[in-house]
């Protein structure tokens, strides 16, 4: 589904991703994890066609989508959420998934049935009237989230949906994560809550000065030595 092949992006003289190749096939979960400021935020910016890259390739669906624009790529299905959300305040959560839901160029009434399903899928159903300024950090991250799903991608890129999440919403955004796989969509997941990430990725990808050090089973990773080192800590080994 999506082939990233030897992307590199300097700035200046600092190279913030050096070489790196992944890919990521229909139906899986694929987390991304690495120290801050190992180039995973870098990744996806390039993917998702907000910076481009000095040197490598990404092929979307067989399009080779390394120098389209974001809105070139969210049509062809790939969309992605960011680090830390800024939904439009002074408008109602369902308003706010209209906007993305207009992005197939939907006629208004159908852009908002779209809209209704993804505020219901997130769990937002009943503040769909509710200012978004008004929302828990929680519920804008599903805000967030809604808003992607809205433009019908396959393949969705969400960049720490967790963070700054309590125990309790952790887990239901887990269960929403199986939930939007289940719907058909694919999921590239950056994320530092690791207990999170171990059970609901089926391949973790880790990244480290940005260069990839380790990929594989989340088992595979936790017992890594380098991954241990350079990020996870002993308390994450699997002996």
């Amino acid at each position: 589904m999506l082939q990233i092949t030897s992307l590199t992006k300097r700035f200046g003289g600092l190279t913030a991703v050096k070489g790196f190749s992944c890919e990521v096939h229909k139906g899986e979960i694929v987390g991304m994890i690495g120290p801050n400021g190992a180039g995973k935020t870098t990744v996806f910016n390039m993917v998702s066609g907000f910076i481009r890259p000095n040197e490598g390739k990404v092929v979307f669906e067989g399009h080779d989508i390394t120098r389209s624009r974001p809105d070139q790529i969210c049509y062809l299905g790939l969309c992605r959420t960011f680090q830390i959300v800024k939904p439009f305040g002074n408008t109602t959560v369902l308003d706010n998934v209209v906007v993305g839901a207009l992005a197939r160029g939907r006629p208004i009434p159908n852009a908002r049935a779209r809209a209704l399903e993804m505020v219901r899928l997130v769990g937002l159903y009943e503040y769909r009237n509710e200012l978004a300024k008004s929302m828990t950090i929680g519920n804008r991250k599903r805000l967030e989230v809604a808003r992607a799903l809205a433009t019908e991608p396959t393949l969705l890129l969400l960049d720490e949906p967790m963070g700054g999440l309590n125990p309790t919403e952790v887990k239901a955004t887990m269960g929403l994560l199986r939930d939007i796989v289940q719907e058909g969509v694919t999921i590239l997941l950056i994320e530092h809550v690791m207990q999170a990430i171990m059970n609901v990725s089926d391949r973790i990808v880790v990244l480290h000065h940005g260069e990839k050090i380790a990929e594989g089973e989340p088992r595979a990773i936790a017992s890594d030595r380098r991954v241990i080192q350079a990020y996870l800590g002993e308390e994450y080994c699997i002996a």
